[in-house]
């Protein structure tokens, strides 16, 4: 839907990106190792991506889907509501947007893959790449 890349917002949010990259939380490291670089059945992910006046944890761009990692700050209060209006806005911009709680990242990895297969529409004969050492 968005090969053309216009859901880049600019070069400030851009940078604040990128500080995001560097500072993930622990979920979102063990996701990113196990979808980096192609790992995850051929389809390329990008991390901290801007998309309008968001910026999305994971993204991609193939199969128009977000993936959230929500760490402690999503349960406080008035997060659900900021939650929801952003939830809306990219569901508008025609994404899929999947949602896990970084413990569940971080300890059940296997589980949030295993989902991640069936919200993409990944048959389980299909084997993954093979994932290497960060």
């Amino acid at each position: 839907m968005l090969k053309n890349k216009n859901y880049r917002h600019g070069k400030p949010k851009t940078a604040f990106a990128k500080g995001l990259r560097s500072n993930q939380t622990s979920g979102e490291k063990e996701l990113w190792r196990k979808i980096r670089a192609k790992r995850f059945y051929g389809f390329k992910f990008r991390r901290q991506v801007p998309i309008g006046p968001y910026i999305v944890d994971f993204i991609c761009v193939e199969k128009d889907l977000i993936i959230e990692i929500d760490g402690y700050t999503h349960f406080e209060e008035g997060a659900t509501e900021r939650d929801a209006k952003r939830e809306d806005f990219l569901t508008k911009k025609g994404f899929t947007v999947i949602r896990f709680k970084n413990d569940t990242a971080l300890n059940n990895i296997y589980n949030v893959l295993d989902e991640l297969k069936r919200v993409m529409g990944i048959s389980s004969h299909k084997p993954p790449l093979p994932t290497y050492a960060p």
